[in-house]
């Protein structure tokens, strides 16, 4: 029998964030390429972000949307 070796690789995220750098309320460009046409947040397997950025993202998404730069539900037109 063979045995599968794991493999260590890391995933790459697609922004890179430090200390100072976070996923913030004003970054609307960052916030929109993370929502569905209906408005939801994308799952964290199709965003690959770290569970720490998706935490952030969450967080944003929900603040832009109280302060209005974000719409609550988008309204698509048949």
């Amino acid at each position: 029998m063979q045995q599968k070796k794991k493999s260590k690789n890391k995933k790459s995220t697609p922004i890179k964030i430090t200390a100072k750098h976070t996923i913030d309320y004003k970054q609307i460009d960052l916030l929109l390429s993370c929502l569905t046409e209906q408005g939801k947040i994308k799952p964290r397997k199709i965003t690959e972000f770290t569970l720490k950025q998706q935490r952030q993202l969450s967080k944003a998404v929900k603040r832009a949307r109280i302060l209005s730069l974000l719409p609550f539900v988008t309204v698509t037109e048949k």
